[in-house]
């Protein structure tokens, strides 16, 4: 099998060779501290080498869990958020029919729907009412049990799924991810007879795809965990190389922090492929929250081409160059369509005539990418051999595998998110919840001046 590839030389007419070869003592320090986990936030380095750690059994275990939701639901929820949603998400939107959701569903091809990703009375509404004559089932993926967001669906899901269903089937369809002992979601777990799955204490949620809160729910949809586990297992492997060039991982680690100290404080993740959307999703919550602490940090954005070049394209090739790029590319797609002759030829495209419209895509990608360098746009390219479980989950342990050096170059913990409990507190406090009193008093004396 073919790896994915990262192509660098768009990127060296800014930086220079021997400026990039004097990160190899650091990267390798870096990785090393990784590997003996010695640095910050160390108490969370278990997916470091979770794709070779995973049995046969654990997976088995997965895939029936998945086929009693497949047999017993015509719709499956997966509630939850940050990384207890977007893996799954970005792997199941990136394999699935982009027109699916148009067609008759078959028998044992459950709809997938998330939840818990928002607190909108709008969207929850309209989910419960889709619900109404729908034999569904839940996935409730929550380390705590109480995040507020995936808490609350999941309280209004399994009330309607019991009504619905009754308790002895929601009971079968309902499925709990959360801790091993505590929590308001094992409890509820154990007492409801729910089956569970463990996330690992030593894996947090952005890095928890190959975990079973990402392998479940893309179990249930009907794809191939273990075709993605073998990826992973793989890129594990081609990233453990301690030589930065034939590293991907370390590579790109480098390259990305050498550009962040020539200014380049914005990282735009490019896709010429529209199923692969909700990925970016994913990969801006990895190093988001991964990277940006301590006053630090790439901004990490992304567009999806060509769609985006006629709303970001003005931006990005004319406007401040505080920006690089990073595009990922799919080599073949699943299907083949040509442009067909026209005899009036009105508009004008009969250039094109015979074409596959995958050359003409591989082409505005190539375009783009020399207008934009020529236009002082910093370019890397990730080549993926093709869209699939194999190649996606190589592509996830080369993110994560990335960011945790990267991390390290930046001399932060890519582990913690503490400015995530910031709006947390704020939200409590105005809500009156129970123990926030004190902080309560001082947000309503700010809002009173």
């Amino acid at each position: 099998m073919e790896n994915i590839q990262l192509s660098i030389e768009k990127a060296l007419g800014f930086i220079s060779k021997e400026k990039l070869a004097s990160y190899e003592p650091k990267v390798r320090a870096c990785m090393e501290t990784l590997e003996k986990g010695t640095g910050l936030g160390n108490d969370f380095l278990g997916w470091l080498h979770l794709p070779s750690s995973i049995t046969q059994e654990h997976l088995n275990d997965l895939k029936a869990t998945a086929n009693v939701l497949r047999e017993n639901c015509e719709v499956v929820v997966v509630a939850g958020i940050g990384g207890s949603y977007l893996g799954a998400r970005a792997v199941i939107e990136a394999l699935s029919n982009s027109l699916a959701w148009l067609s008759e569903k078959k028998a044992g091809q459950p709809v997938i729907l998330f939840a818990g990703n928002n607190i909108s009375e709008d969207y929850l509404y309209e989910l419960t009412e889709y619900l109404k004559d729908k034999k569904f089932g839940v996935i409730n993926i929550s380390k705590s049990g109480t995040t507020t967001e995936t808490a609350l669906a999941f309280r209004l899901l399994k009330e309607q799924c019991e009504k619905q269903r009754g308790k002895e089937m929601a009971r079968k369809v309902i499925v709990a991810i959360t801790d091993a002992k505590k929590g308001a979601a094992r409890i509820t777990a154990d007492k409801e007879g729910y089956k569970s799955f463990i996330i690992p204490d030593n894996v947090g949620g952005r890095f928890s795809v190959l975990t079973p809160v990402g392998l479940l729910p893309i179990a249930v949809a009907g794809f191939d965990i273990e075709q993605l586990i073998n990826g992973a297992r793989d890129m594990e492997t081609v990233c453990a190389n301690e030589n930065i060039m034939e590293n991907p991982a370390a590579l790109y680690a480098a390259i990305r922090n050498e550009l962040y100290q020539t200014g380049k404080k914005i990282e735009i993740l490019v896709n010429f492929q529209p199923k692969l959307h909700y990925f970016m999703e994913w990969w801006k919550q990895l190093y988001g929250e991964s990277e940006g602490k301590d006053h630090k940090g790439i901004y990490p954005s992304s567009v999806d081409f060509s769609t985006d070049l006629h709303s970001m394209g003005q931006w990005i090739q004319e406007g401040e160059r505080s920006i690089y790029e990073t595009v990922v590319s799919i080599e073949s797609p699943e299907y083949e369509l040509r442009v067909p002759t026209d005899e009036e030829n009105l508009d004008g495209l009969n250039f094109l005539a015979g074409k596959r419209v995958d050359e003409i895509n591989k082409m505005a990608e190539l375009g783009t990418q020399l207008a934009h360098v020529d236009g002082g746009v910093p370019n890397m390219r990730i080549s993926v051999p093709k869209l699939d479980e194999y190649y996606l989950g190589q592509l996830i342990y080369f993110f994560e595998k990335a960011c945790g050096i990267s991390g390290y170059i930046l001399d932060i913990n890519p582990f913690n998110q503490p400015g995530v409990e910031a709006y947390k507190k704020n939200m409590f406090a105005l809500l009156n919840k129970p123990g926030y009193e004190e902080a309560s008093k001082a947000i309503q004396a700010r809002l009173t001046k």
